[in-house]
């Protein structure tokens, strides 16, 4: 393959390698290298989605399963909702730790993660910090 002093190949040579499936790939040396191409683009799709998916739903943290135990906080499929709910409002907001409260409980949730770190069922005088932002769940 006729390299240009760029280092970019022509594009005549471009469009013969995309047409037929290959990919490109520069190596160390700025030789280019073409592979066959196997994973669609809507597999890729899929992929991706599914990935996304996985990451939609919270993960509650070993500390944060201890304190649902010690404290007896049983939470319904409503509740649990809403608490994830609240975290897409906070990731939308830009929140990256935020304290969300759903009912009379108050989460400490890394939204970035996905992961609630703690729980607290009595939150009179109770301080909460290291966090960015809060959501009423």
């Amino acid at each position: 393959m006729n390299i240009l002093q760029n280092n970019y190949a022509s594009i005549e040579r471009m469009r013969q390698q995309l047409g037929t499936g290959k990919q490109v790939l520069p190596k160390a040396d700025n030789k280019v290298e073409t592979k066959n191409s196997s994973t669609s683009f809507a597999q890729v799709l899929q992929q991706k989605e599914q990935e996304t998916t996985a990451k939609s739903s919270l993960h509650f943290s070993k500390h944060a399963n201890e304190r649902l135990a010690s404290r007896q906080i049983s939470l319904s499929m409503e509740q649990v909702q809403r608490l994830e709910n609240s975290a897409d409002r906070a990731r939308e907001k830009g929140i990256q730790e935020s304290l969300i409260m759903v009912d009379s409980l108050a989460f400490i949730v890394n939204v970035k993660n996905n992961t609630v770190i703690t729980a607290v069922n009595d939150v009179k005088d109770a301080v909460f910090t290291n966090i960015d932002g809060a959501v009423i769940g």
